[in-house]
């Protein structure tokens, strides 16, 4: 008998001041059984980080023709495309064909360093896609934030982030590895 993905809720109030963007998200999360609890916060994080009016979920961990999150204009044109953790440079590609902007939130300390030295060189020519190098100790710090029914505000100002619920709250630290050359 296969194990079922958990289940979580999310109140995610977003304050970008340097987007103008302010919203309260309800979003319901199902994490796969395979997925981390910091994976799945990095997820929340570039929904946060990216948020509009048609940004959703996808099936990215077990699809391969899904990214993790995605934004698709009424036409089904793929806008935005966004994956998390360290995927094969071939889905990257793939994904770069198939949607406007491509962003990699990449995280997991030596190993996410190590990916992208073996990937920049197929990454440069790359044009529409970004790569976003998060701190092992802010993805690991944002686990202290999960819950079932999870209560989240997401700051940004001046391009600092912060994540936090009622108790802690977490410096999100972001290095960009490589920045898109061209967006349509």
């Amino acid at each position: 008998m296969a194990i079922k993905s958990t289940v979580f809720k999310a109140s995610l109030q977003i304050a970008n001041m340097d987007s103008h963007y302010y919203a309260e998200h309800p979003l319901t999360i199902s994490r796969h059984p395979s997925e981390t609890d910091e994976r799945m916060m990095v997820r929340m994080l570039a929904f946060a980080l990216n948020a509009g009016e048609y940004l959703e979920f996808g099936q990215g961990m077990t699809d391969d023709e899904s990214a993790d999150l995605w934004k698709k204009d009424l036409t089904g044109v793929i806008e935005l495309w966004i994956d998390v953790g360290l995927p094969d440079e071939k889905l990257i590609r793939k994904a770069c064909g198939r949607a406007n902007h491509v962003v990699l939130y990449c995280y997991g300390g030596n190993a996410a360093k190590l990916w992208y030295e073996q990937n920049a060189k197929g990454f440069i020519r790359l044009k529409n896609l970004t790569v976003i190098n998060l701190s092992q100790a802010c993805t690991q710090g944002m686990e202290k934030l999960v819950e079932r029914t999870m209560q989240l505000q997401c700051n940004v100002q001046d391009g600092q982030v912060w994540l936090m619920n009622n108790e802690d709250s977490i410096l999100i630290e972001q290095v960009v590895w490589k920045a898109a050359t061209k967006i349509n």
